[in-house]
């Protein structure tokens, strides 16, 4: 179950991705600074983590009183910020049989 959750939010990571990329250029720096920010500003916590195929790590994290981001980490160690938002939610909804329409 945990593994569709991944594929789908990482599913989700690439299309903000090329999204976030059409109007800006995300925030990055070394992977402990941004998780530093990201605890002591935001109390989030990662929810999600996954290799996506060009190798870097996207992960999501998440915050009690629902906000979210989501960060890339290159192999350099360099991570980037290409997305934050409100009002996250975790969802368990199961991902349809391979070949269906979903």
């Amino acid at each position: 179950m945990k593994s569709k959750l991944f594929a789908l939010s990482f599913g989700f990571a690439a299309l903000i991705l090329a999204v976030q990329n059409a109007h800006a250029a995300p925030s990055c720096g070394p992977r402990a600074d941004i998780l530093s920010q990201l605890a002591d500003r935001y109390a989030e916590t990662r929810q999600s983590i996954g290799i996506a195929a060009n190798n870097t790590v996207v992960e999501t994290f998440a915050s009690a009183s629902g906000s979210w981001s989501i960060i890339v980490t290159m192999a350099s160690g360099e991570s980037c910020l290409i997305a934050s938002g409100q009002y996250f939610e975790m969802r368990m909804e199961s991902l349809p049989t391979q070949g269906e329409p979903a």
